[in-house]
């Protein structure tokens, strides 16, 4: 018998994502870390503010915030740390209905990235927490691996007024963050990473025609890799959010159905890694299966936006989602009208 490939949340459920979001939104900035608490000191004969929250897991810090005369910006400190409490239990209870939710240090990634204004300025988040957002923002339930990756993308010059550190934005976390070096030894490092085979990994991808190829991204100084076709990924990337530690945080996503397309391309191109194809295949067939269910979406026009080697490479999939679509008959006549 073939079984869906997702369920739908609740009316309710979804309502409260969407509330959460347009909060999130309407903050200037998110708070670092855990929300904290507010602790008046004494010591140097003049009184002063300061916001003490843990950084990381085991890692307090303390934050200067204002004199104990200058009220504004104490003020404003516990209305952000108020909704930063309120945020914080709002995903608590999403994840306990199965929203997608990363961990804490992909939130301390993002909370800095989205405080320096980046997804702003055009950069997108890819890969697998990519998958994980659409999945919330589309409001359903779906099989998710977790991942030890952040990939951030620019299709084109971030819009900044001044160029930003890439790495020193990653130091702000707190988090040891070093980067990886490239290979060989003399090419720039692309990603960043924490400590540890596990630990988490920082990479910046862009459009290119050599896979890996260093691209110099000089707004960022930093360099990014390019992955082939990511110029049509990246086209018309929509704001949304992502769900990370006790964090909602807005960012920028590709459109779904260029990443449907895109996903099956990545499926066929990675011969090497067959899990990894298979993963990338699964994701493509379920979001293909929520837009065209869902919302109609006619997935056949984004492949004839598509190069020729994504439509290609998705026609070479087309047993493998047949298989997959077998409970989704409409996703997978949209996937062969779009291939054919």
């Amino acid at each position: 018998m073939a079984v869906s490939l997702y369920q739908l949340h609740e009316l309710a459920y979804r309502t409260q994502y969407a509330e959460l979001k347009e909060r999130a939104r309407a903050e200037p900035a998110l708070l670092p870390g855990t929300p904290g608490t507010l602790y008046e000191r004494n010591g140097t004969g003049h009184a002063y503010w300061y916001r003490v929250y843990y950084a990381a897991p085991g890692r307090q810090v303390e934050d200067l915030i204002a004199g104990a005369g200058d009220p504004e910006p104490l003020r404003h400190v516990r209305e952000q740390i108020d909704f930063a409490k309120w945020a914080a239990k709002q995903v608590a209870d999403l994840r306990k209905l199965q929203f997608q939710v990363a961990d804490k240090s992909v939130g301390r990634v993002l909370v800095e990235m989205h405080n320096r204004r980046l997804f702003e300025a055009g950069l997108v988040v890819v890969g697998t927490l990519c998958y994980m957002a659409w999945l919330n923002e589309l409001g359903v339930r779906a099989v998710s691996l977790r991942t030890q990756d952040v990939d951030l993308a620019r299709r084109q010059r971030l819009e900044l007024r001044a160029p930003i550190d890439f790495l020193a934005a990653l130091a702000a976390t707190k988090l040891p963050f070093s980067a990886v070096p490239g290979l060989p030894s003399q090419t720039p490092p692309t990603s960043a990473k924490l400590p540890g085979r596990d630990g988490l990994r920082v990479d910046l991808l862009t459009s290119g025609r050599e896979v890996g190829a260093t691209v110099a991204v000089a707004e960022l100084r930093w360099h990014a890799q390019a992955v082939p076709h990511y110029d049509y990924l990246l086209a018309d990337a929509l704001s949304a959010a992502m769900l990370a530690g006790g964090h909602c945080v807005p960012i920028r996503l590709p459109r779904p159905e260029r990443l449907v397309w895109h996903k099956l391309y990545s499926s066929v191109s990675r011969a090497g890694a067959p899990e990894k194809a298979a993963k990338d295949l699964l994701q493509a067939a379920t979001l293909a299966a929520v837009l065209v269910e869902q919302n109609d979406e006619p997935l056949a026009e984004f492949a004839r936006e598509a190069p020729a080697a994504v439509r290609v490479a998705a026609r070479k999939r087309l047993p493998a989602l047949r298989k997959a679509l077998s409970a989704h008959p409409q996703a997978l006549e949209q996937i062969e009208l779009g291939v054919s």
